[in-house]
């Protein structure tokens, strides 16, 4: 799943750590988030779509890896 995470925490001028505290995460997750080696839990995508007051599909990109 690819993401637009990082553009989103740069348009509201968001550090990775300012982010993390504000989702009551580790800094860790927003990192592996941004790089695509972590997909959140729904709750998590949920949390960061309202944060950000988006959908979660402006956000988050489903691709299937099968094709």
């Amino acid at each position: 799943m690819r993401n637009k995470l990082k553009v989103y925490r740069a348009m509201h001028d968001l550090t990775q750590e300012n982010l993390a505290e504000k989702l009551e995460v580790t800094r860790q997750t927003i990192i592996s988030i941004e790089k695509g080696k972590y997909d959140p839990s729904l709750r998590l995508a949920f949390k960061i779509a309202a944060f950000f007051g988006v959908k979660i599909e402006d956000i988050f990109i489903y691709e299937d890896k099968k094709k």
